[in-house]
């Protein structure tokens, strides 16, 4: 933009000619300017670059005119019957300009500059006029809010708008309204701090969701289901919506695309939502997913399916589910680094695995049900047909655990390390590529959501389902168990390479739970050091009580522990293995707050869980003691005085608590120490 005073013949500065248009008090020059700016701008890549120029453009476009060309536009194209073609015509220009100059600078400004009032005060207006734009305006009016609610200010501006029914009716085929909710709802999130801001922002994503399923009845709802699926599991417990009344039409539209052959896109789309829905609402969505009659409204409803029923719709959805991991694993780890397939087909037989979860819990609830007819879900017949399915799927399932923890830790024979840790270089291109197809350069096993879901769901079939063979067959993944807990007992944050760490525990615990239930399993434990890992994680929550850090889900954790512990070691012949008895040791060094500090403490070791965590502990070092030879017994005499000690201890705080069976058990520990010493 240049100062000098333009010479005769000199072709005039469009640059500085659309400034001066611009600053007329006609609006026809002023549309003129307008006209000519986005030409230059259009045409000229070194400007678009020139951050400065762009930011003092914009700042020269006066923000009240282009309301007024928006407003104007689409005023005079809803009474388009009553005007001229003419003025019809002048009206969509209006719209199509001011919209493609918003659009444009929204594109070219930096980053902070989106967050000023000359951008956020358009917000009102460009969601105003979409009823009234054409196809190719439409779409540069949707890209341009979710460019300006990708920050917190143009997230909070569109939240507060009252009337969004424009962008609601659009919604089905608009796919890219879902992304502006999207990504409203979640920068408003992150940055709302008080709780009366998360209670409106509840509020409004309810609201929402209830006009967009309205929006949605009859279509295949498939954009919609993956907007949900992606959302849900990303809102805080604050902001996400409490009994739903969307929640049965959500239902409805899975089951719609479960019964209707649908294409990838559908069925990664309600496999993803079912998965969300009951991680987010554990309590309603099984009612509704895994029954044929769901219960009414008012909760009294029963519902099962009857025995005559053909395929109830839980059979066939987790008949699919499991159809889909089967065909899709044995291939999985060839795709493994690919970004455009690993990725998507990984989330989505997460959720498949995450169902399945979920599923065999309903069941084991349903069955100890004492209403026996909410204990008969699904008939017989077909939970024979479905757990030849779960077995055989699971067995498949075993595999791809087996070669991908190959992968990961022991790699092929022979190859040098830095043939798994680095990319190779085409000397003809210089681009990268992977050296290896069959392991992530980027996560390692531990970091990868599908093996803990895969996990989860094999440790409950494992637990629950008396297979011989499979426990077996499950039982050579001892070297991955061992090293998933272990891993999950590392204090970092964070895996390898930054990514996000998963807790395996739990699901680990429930796996060798079934899985000692068989002579190969325990070996697999002992051999695969399952005994130490565990033992130093106990001894870790153990002393995590005494300064009242430990909280509940810990304690609980500690129990499931000692229950394997203690089963293995009453399994040993002739008796425990004297290395183990350094857990006896441990525990009579343990401290324990006396009364007094105890009661300074808040009662924080009163609850019962814990206490029953520690009573647990001191049941399994009787175990130890009275399984192991008695010149073993004699050189652990001082440790036994302590656990005797500790165990009177627990005695005064249980009888507080009044917990009959802990006294009993506390009771059986003393006797039993007592006639050792």
């Amino acid at each position: 933009m240049s100062d000098q005073t333009q010479q005769p013949g000199q072709q005039p500065d469009p640059i500085q000619q659309a400034q001066t248009l611009l600053k007329a008090k006609d609006d026809t020059s002023r549309f003129v300017g307008l006209a000519l700016l986005k030409s230059v701008l259009d045409n000229s890549e070194e400007l678009r670059n020139n951050q400065d120029a762009v930011r003092g453009l914009w700042k020269s476009v006066p923000s009240k005119f282009l309301d007024r060309l928006i407003k104007t536009g689409s005023r005079q194209q809803q009474g388009q019957s009553q005007g001229s073609e003419g003025q019809n015509k002048n009206a969509r220009d209006m719209l199509d300009l001011a919209v493609a100059i918003i659009h444009t600078f929204a594109a070219l400004v930096p980053e902070e500059n989106k967050r000023d009032a000359r951008f956020m005060e358009r917000i009102p207006g460009l969601v105003n006029c979409l009823l009234n734009c054409s196809k190719e305006t439409t779409t540069l009016v949707l890209e341009t809010l979710s460019s300006l609610v990708t920050t917190p200010d143009g997230a909070r501006s569109f939240i507060s708008l009252d009337d969004v029914s424009t962008l609601i009716e659009i919604a089905p085929s608009q796919p890219l309204v879902l992304d502006i909710f999207f990504y409203a709802f979640l920068n408003s999130m992150t940055s709302s701090s008080s709780a009366q801001d998360k209670d409106l922002l509840r509020t409004k994503i309810d609201h929402t969701i209830t006009s967009l399923v309205a929006s949605f009845k009859g279509t295949d709802a498939v954009t919609l289901l993956d907007f949900l699926s992606n959302l849900l599991p990303r809102l805080e417990p604050q902001v996400l919506p409490q009994n739903p009344s969307w929640l049965p039409t959500l239902n409805q539209f899975i089951r719609n695309l479960v019964s209707s052959r649908p294409t990838p896109a559908g069925r990664a789309a309600y496999t993803n939502l079912a998965a969300a829905l009951l991680e987010a609402y554990p309590t309603i969505t099984p009612q509704l997913l895994f029954t044929d009659a769901p219960p009414d409204p008012s909760g009294k409803g029963k519902s099962r399916s009857t025995p005559g029923d053909d395929k109830p719709f839980s059979y066939l959805l987790i008949q699919i589910l499991l159809i889909d991991i089967r065909s899709t694993t044995p291939t999985l780890l060839s795709h493994l680094n690919s970004p455009t397939f690993y990725p998507p087909t990984a989330r989505r037989l997460s959720s498949a695995f995450n169902i399945i979860s979920h599923y065999l819990g309903f069941l084991l609830r349903s069955l100890d049900s004492d209403d026996s007819e909410e204990s008969m879900v699904v008939d017989p017949e077909f939970l024979l047909k479905l757990r030849t399915s779960l077995s055989e799927t699971f067995s498949l399932t075993l595999e791809f655990l087996r070669d991908r923890f190959d992968a990961s830790v022991a790699g092929a024979m022979g190859l040098d390390p830095s043939a798994r840790s680095s990319a190779a270089h085409d000397s003809g291109t210089g681009a990268a590529h992977l050296t290896l197809s069959w392991e992530s350069m980027k996560d390692s096993v531990e970091q990868d959501p599908l093996i803990l879901a895969a996990v989860r769901a094999l440790a409950i079939w494992l637990r629950e389902d008396d297979n011989e063979q499979l426990r077996k067959e499950a039982s050579g993944l001892g070297d991955l168990f061992t090293e998933l807990y272990r891993s999950s007992c590392q204090p970092s944050a964070a895996g390898q390479n930054g990514g996000q760490k998963l807790d395996f525990r739990r699901p680990v615990l429930m796996a060798w739970e079934g899985l000692i239930e068989e002579r190969k399993g325990v070996d697999s434990f002992l051999t695969n050091g399952g005994w130490q890992v565990l033992s130093q994680d106990l001894i870790a929550i153990l002393q995590c009580t005494s300064s009242g850090t430990v909280d509940e889900m810990e304690a609980a954790r500690g129990t499931e522990i000692v229950r394997i512990l203690l089963q293995v070691a009453e399994q040993e012949r002739p008796g425990p293995k004297e290395e183990w008895l350094d857990l006896v040791t441990h525990v009579a060094g343990w401290y324990v707050p006396d009364e007094d500090e105890d009661d300074q403490m808040e009662g924080r070791e009163a609850k019962l869980v814990v206490l029953e965590f520690q009573v647990a502990v001191l049941q399994l070092v009787t175990a130890l003691l009275v399984g192991s030879h008695a010149g073993v017994q004699r050189r652990y005499v001082h440790s036994i005085s302590a656990v005797l000690g500790i165990a009177r201890v627990l005695m005064g705080r249980v009888k507080k608590m009044g917990d009959g069976e802990l006294v009993e058990a506390l009771e059986d520990v003393l006797k039993t120490l007592g006639q050792l010493r």
